[in-house]
């Protein structure tokens, strides 16, 4: 509420995992409060909110570049971090995040004060402001559909498409506490509830019930009798 919502305004929908920070009462009541629609993702599935869990990669491999020993002030360092990201070119978009964000480049700490400034007309510097940000908006956007098609022809070459229904049996994946050496699969469990062509709810013979994606199950085939 005050770091983000007073700051940048109400958002429409945000997306988050299912971690307990995230799926409480809180964020339940704060949601209703503010109009906001919350999205879970799948577990066990980064695709679904790729973005974030990309930027969460990156972070983490420059933190561990200056945390001490105990790796325990990675809190302190991380605003000088997110310093450097915010103003680094991105090979997704071509222009930093700063820019895109405040149609400027940054004043760095040591960048030297500029000698002259000059308005052509009244309001002149918001009118270059508004062209400037949508050039670069414009080039963002061409950059990243770019990219998230290489990526896409990257993803598709090797990978087949299943599809399920309701009812259909299927294996789920198992994704902690499991030995090398043990079953990759768990069920059979059922599919319940479709919440999109890619994401279900199934239920297993405990009913217990599990939100999946359909790379992590696996169709049960019964073999028929003769």
């Amino acid at each position: 509420m005050e770091e983000i919502i007073l700051v940048h305004g109400s958002p429409d929908t945000i997306i988050t995992d299912q971690g307990t920070h995230f799926k409480n009462e809180l964020l339940q009541a704060i949601s209703n409060l503010i109009g906001c629609k919350h999205i879970f993702s799948t577990p066990y599935h980064p695709q679904t909110n790729g973005q974030t869990e990309r930027w969460n990669s990156t972070f983490v491999t420059q933190i561990a570049k200056y945390c001490n020993t105990d790796l325990n002030n990675w809190d302190t360092i991380l605003p000088t971090i997110v310093y450097a990201y915010n103003n680094g070119i991105h090979s997704s978009t071509g222009i930093s995040p700063y820019q895109l964000a405040f149609g400027r480049r940054q004043r760095h700490p040591f960048s030297p004060p500029a000698t002259t400034f000059v308005f052509s007309k009244p309001h002149d510097y918001w009118t270059q402001v508004i062209q400037y940000r949508n050039t670069a908006l414009k080039q963002a956007k061409q950059h990243i559909i770019h990219q998230q098609e290489l990526s896409k022809i990257r993803f598709d070459k090797n990978r087949s498409h299943p599809t399920f229904a309701l009812g259909d049996l299927v294996w789920m994946k198992i994704f902690v506490g499991r030995h090398k050496l043990k079953a990759r699969y768990t069920g059979p469990a059922r599919i319940i509830r479709i919440l999109s062509p890619v994401s279900f709810i199934v239920e297993d013979e405990h009913l217990q019930q599990f939100q999946v994606h359909s790379n992590n199950i696996r169709r049960v085939y019964s073999r028929s009798s003769s």
